[in-house]
C-alpha cells in the first residue's frame, strides 16, 4: 500500500521523534524541530500535494501546501505516530525560539512585525469569504441588477450586506483576539474590550442633547461629549484595526502585572475585572482617537502621494510588495486599506496592489508553460497549483514559496510585470483623472475583479502585469545553468522507459505465443528482490564516513546514502557501466545511472560549484554511455586547496529510497575499481 502524503511529511522532516510541535497558517504547515539538519527537503518536496518548503532559523521548518493547509495538517495529527506529538500554539513555538537567543540586532523590528501578522493571519479565511461574497454583489451591480451602494435596497440584498459587513464591521474584536493571544493574554478579554465600544449603547451616545458633532477638513463628522467632566470623542469603531493592536498592546503589560500580584485563587475574577475597568475608558478617552488619528494619517499621507503623482503611487505599491510579502511587513498596508474604506468608502491602494500579484501569478504561469513543455511533472504539479490558489484565490504565498524564492531569476522578471503593470495604472489615471478603487477590501483574484472601478482600467493592468512577467520568464527561462543541468537530469530519470517483459500464453492450437503484460516491469539487477549489488570506488582516496564530511547536506544524508573519500588523486572514473544523467559544466560534480538501476552522485570537494570550473576538466556530456573505468572528471587538488575548500568527494547512492540499504564496505584506502559499497535491494 502507497504511503500516505501526511506520513511521508513527517517522515521527511526526520520523523515524529524530531518533531517538537506543529502548528499551520494559511498556506504552510509550521514544524518546530529538535534538529533540522535531519530534514531530506527534496524528500518533502517530492511528497504529493506539497509545493514547496522553507528552512528557518531556529530549527524551523515551513512546508507550502497550499490551501489544503488544514487537511494536511488534520492528516499529520491523525497519524498514530504524532500521537506524543504536542501542538502548542504558533505564539508559543516562536517565543520558545526567541528564548534560545536574539534572532538579530533589531529583534524588537521581527517581533513587531510578527505582532502585525498574527494578529491577521488567523482570519484570513474569513476575509477571503467576505471578498468573495462583496464580489458576487459587485457583478450584480456592473450587471445593472441591484446597486451595490443604494442606501435602501431590497430585504434579500440588506441580508447579503449583512453577510459580509458582519466580518469588517466586527473586525476590531476578531483583531483584538488575535493580538491578544498573540501576546499571551486571554483572547477574549482582549474581545470584550474592543466589543464595549462597538455596542448600541456606545453608539446611541452620538445621539444625546449633550453630544456636540462638527465636520472636519476632510467631511467626516466628529462628535463630543462630556462623561464626567472629561471630554470623550465619539467614533464608529467599526472596521477599525490600528485601535485594537493599540489596545492590546496597552493591556498586555497590564494584564501581566495583574497576574504577578493577584493571588491566583482571586485571578480568575479579578485580573479581568480590572483589566476592563482600566483599559475600557482608556481605550474610549485616549487610545481609541490615538489609532483613528494614526490610521487616517497614514491613509491621508499615502492619498496625498497618490493625487499628487499618480504614476509613481501606482508604479511604488507594485514594486514594493515583492520583497515585503515575503517578510510579512504588508500587514500595515492591509489595515490601512481597511481604514481607507472605513473613512473615504474606498481604497486606493488595493489596484496597484493587484498589478503585483497578477505579475507574480504570471510569473508562475511562465514556469508551468516550460515545466510542460520539459515534462518536469514536479514543477508542473507546484505552479499549477500555485497558479490556481493565486488566479482564484488572491493567495500569492504558494508562488513565492513554492517557486519564487527557489530560483532568483525570477524576481527580475516579475518585477517587470510589476513596473509594466503600475505604469498602466498611473497613465490611465492621469488620463481619466482618478486612479483605480476599490469598493471593499477583497483579495486581487479573478473573482473580485468587479470591485475595482474603473474596471477596464484595472483590467487592463492586470493583464499586462502577467502577460509581461509570463512571457519574461518564457523567454529567458528561469533557472541557472546549473538549475537546468539538475532539473533535465532529474526528469530524465523519471521518463525513462523499461522494457515490457514478454510472457507466453497458449494460442488456438496449444501453441505457446508471446503476449505482452503492460503491468510489469523488468527489473534492473539491484533491484530484483534480495538482490545485493556492489557499488566501486570512482577514485583513490581515504575512505570516511559520510556523518563526517563537513556539510550538514550531505553529512544529514539528505542528498543520498553513501560515503566519501579524500582523494589522493585527480581523477574521477565511472565506477560502472551506465548513463551520465549529470554533467556540471563547472565540473564539481558528475552523476551516472548505472546499468543495473543504482543511480550515483560523484561530488568532488565541498562548494567547490564556486570554484566556476577553475581547475577541472569535464569528460563527458549527459546522455552520454560511459564504461566501468572511463575518466568522467580530471581536477586539480591544489587549487581546490588554495581556494580554501575541502576536496572530501561524497559518493552517493541518490536514488537510496528505493532500495532496503546502503551501507560503507571498506575503511582505509581504495583504489579505483574496488568495492566501495553495498546496495542491497528490498524484499517483497
Amino acid at each position: 500500500m502507497s504511503q500516505s502524503p501526511a506520513l511521508a511529511i513527517v517522515q521527511a522532516v526526520g520523523g515524529p521523534h524530531n518533531i517538537v510541535s506543529l502548528t499551520h497558517c494559511a498556506t504552510r504547515l509550521r514544524f518546530q524541530l529538535k534538529d533540522a539538519g535531519l530534514v531530506d527537503k527534496d524528500a518533502v518536496e517530492n511528497v504529493d500535494g506539497v509545493m514547496g518548503s522553507v528552512p528557518q532559523s531556529g530549527e524551523r521548518f515551513q512546508v507550502i501546501i497550499g490551501g489544503a493547509v488544514a487537511t494536511m495538517y488534520s492528516d499529520i495529527m491523525a497519524l498514530p505516530e504524532m500521537h506524543n506529538v504536542g501542538s502548542p500554539s504558533a505564539d508559543d513555538v516562536k517565543a520558545a525560539v526567541r528564548a534560545r537567543g536574539p534572532r538579530g540586532t533589531h529583534a524588537w523590528v521581527d517581533s513587531f512585525f510578527e505582532y502585525l501578522s498574527d494578529s491577521f493571519r488567523p482570519i484570513l479565511g474569513v476575509l477571503l469569504g467576505a471578498s468573495l461574497i462583496i464580489a458576487f454583489a459587485a457583478v450584480m451591480d456592473a450587471l445593472g441588477v441591484q446597486d451595490f451602494r443604494a442606501d435602501v435596497k431590497p430585504p434579500f440584498w440588506t441580508f447579503l450586506d449583512a453577510m459580509w459587513r458582519s466580518v469588517f464591521y466586527f473586525l476590531p474584536i476578531m483583531v483584538a483576539y488575535n493580538a491578544a493571544k498573540k501576546l499571551n493574554v486571554d483572547g477574549w478579554l482582549g474581545g470584550a474590550i474592543m466589543a464595549a465600544l462597538m455596542t448600541p449603547n456606545f453608539a446611541s451616545m452620538s445621539s444625546l442633547p449633550q453630544t456636540v458633532c462638527h465636520t472636519n477638513d476632510f467631511g467626516a463628522s466628529l462628535c463630543q461629549v462630556d462623561v464626567l467632566g472629561i471630554s470623550m470623542q465619539l467614533s464608529d469603531y467599526g472596521g477599525q484595526v490600528f485601535v485594537p493592536l493599540i489596545m492590546v498592546a496597552v493591556l498586555a503589560p497590564l494584564y501581566h502585572g495583574l497576574q504577578k500580584v493577584i493571588s491566583q485563587n482571586l485571578q480568575l475574577v479579578f485580573v479581568p475585572f480590572i483589566s476592563m475597568a482600566v483599559m475600557i475608558p482608556l481605550t474610549a478617552f485616549l487610545l481609541g482617537p490615538l489609532g483613528i488619528w494614526i490610521g487616517n494619517a497614514i491613509g491621508n499621507g499615502l492619498g496625498w502621494l497618490n493625487n499628487a503623482a499618480p504614476i509613481i503611487f501606482a508604479i511604488l505599491i507594485p514594486m514594493l510588495y515583492p520583497f515585503l510579502v515575503p517578510l510579512g511587513l504588508h500587514w500595515p498596508l492591509n489595515a490601512i486599506m481597511l481604514v481607507n474604506i472605513n473613512t473615504l468608502g474606498y481604497d486606493f491602494i488595493q489596484g496597484p496592489m493587484g498589478a503585483w500579484n497578477f505579475a507574480c501569478f504570471g510569473a508562475t504561469a511562465g514556469v508551468m508553460l516550460i515545466a510542460i513543455k520539459e515534462k518536469d511533472t514536479q514543477m508542473k504539479q507546484t505552479s499549477i497549483g500555485a497558479l490556481i490558489a493565486g488566479l482564484f484565490g488572491g493567495i500569492s504565498e504558494p508562488s513565492l514559496y513554492g517557486i519564487h524564492l527557489r530560483y532568483a531569476r525570477i524576481y527580475p522578471r516579475m518585477l517587470i510585470g510589476c513596473f509594466v503593470g503600475g505604469l498602466v495604472q498611473g497613465i490611465g489615471a492621469m488620463v481619466i483623472g482618478t486612479g483605480v478603487r476599490a469598493s471593499a477590501f477583497a483579495f486581487t483574484s479573478l473573482l473580485t475583479i468587479p470591485v475595482f472601478s474603473p474596471m477596464w482600467l484595472y483590467g487592463l493592468s492586470i493583464a499586462a502585469a502577467f502577460i509581461v512577467a509570463m512571457s519574461a520568464v518564457v523567454i529567458t527561462d528561469y533557472r541557472t545553468p546549473e538549475q537546468k543541468e539538475e532539473i533535465r537530469a532529474r526528469i530524465a530519470a523519471a521518463h525513462e522507459s523499461e522494457e515490457l517483459p514478454q510472457s507466453a500464453a497458449p494460442d488456438a492450437s496449444g501453441k505457446a505465443t508471446a503476449v505482452a503484460t503492460a503491468p510489469a516491469k523488468t527489473l534492473k539487477p539491484a533491484m530484483v528482490p534480495g538482490a545485493v549489488t556492489e557499488v566501486l570506488a570512482p577514485m583513490a582516496g581515504t575512505v570516511i564516513p559520510l556523518e563526517d564530511v563537513p556539510d550538514e547536506g550531505f553529512a544529514s544524508g539528505a542528498v543520498g546514502k553513501g560515503v566519501a573519500i579524500r582523494p589522493t588523486s585527480d581523477t574521477v572514473v565511472a565506477p560502472g557501466d551506465g548513463k551520465v544523467i549529470l554533467a556540471f559544466p563547472t565540473g564539481h560534480a558528475v552523476g551516472i545511472r548505472l546499468d543495473n538501476g543504482i543511480e550515483v552522485l560523484i561530488h568532488i570537494g565541498i562548494d567547490t560549484v564556486n570554484l566556476q570550473g577553475k581547475g577541472f576538466t569535464v569528460h563527458v556530456s549527459r546522455g552520454e554511455r560511459v564504461r566501468e573505468g572511463d575518466p568522467l572528471v580530471t581536477f586539480d587538488r591544489a587549487v581546490i586547496h588554495d581556494a580554501g575548500y575541502s576536496t572530501v568527494t561524497p559518493v552517493l547512492v541518490t536514488n537510496h529510497r528505493k532500495f532496503a540499504a546502503v551501507t560503507q564496505d571498506v575503511q582505509g584506502t581504495v583504489q579505483p575499481g574496488d568495492k566501495l559499497l553495498t546496495v542491497t535491494a528490498r524484499a517483497r
